[in-house]
């Protein structure tokens, strides 16, 4: 039997984050979307009109990635592209109406996973941890906007 490493908050987190998206993947199954399709209706449900580049950037993965779904998601009804008011070259993103009750399955499904995640965990041990998880993320973009030696020298 392999040795596995005493765990550290990256590890935890990759595999917790893992897990979910494995968990959540099986309660989608029968919904004829894809996790990332699912994840492109949730984004454009927050950010209608966004452009492909800038959904691209937000979900970590190329444009072309983007393009793909979307045109997946535009020949099932749920999405569609529209030409720009005043720039012809640019196109908006938006969910059509259609794409409702499927926001509505999607978030079912989200919370089914999430309690199951969750499970006996006590709803302020849930609260800590969303905020300790939200400085944690506040601290690294803080840090990944300053130079590593800059960094290095304030906490030296």
């Amino acid at each position: 039997m392999p040795k596995t490493p005493p765990p550290t908050v990256g590890f935890l987190l990759h595999d917790v984050a893992r897990l979910l998206r494995k968990r959540f993947e099986q309660h989608a199954r029968d919904s004829g979307l894809t996790r990332s399709q699912w994840q492109v209706l949730a984004y454009l449900d927050q950010n209608a009109g966004i452009q492909q580049g800038a959904l691209a950037e937000l979900m970590d993965v190329e444009p072309i990635t983007v393009g793909r779904i979307l045109d997946k998601l535009e020949s099932c009804g749920l999405a569609e592209r529209r030409p720009h008011a005043t720039d012809r070259r640019i196109w908006q993103l938006y969910l059509t109406e259609k794409a409702r009750p499927k926001l509505t399955e999607l978030r079912a499904l989200g919370d089914v996973t999430r309690s199951e995640a969750f499970g006996a965990i006590s709803a302020a041990d849930r609260k800590q941890l969303l905020a300790t998880l939200g400085q944690m993320k506040a601290n690294l973009t803080a840090a990944c906007q300053m130079p590593v030696a800059e960094r290095q020298a304030h906490h030296g």
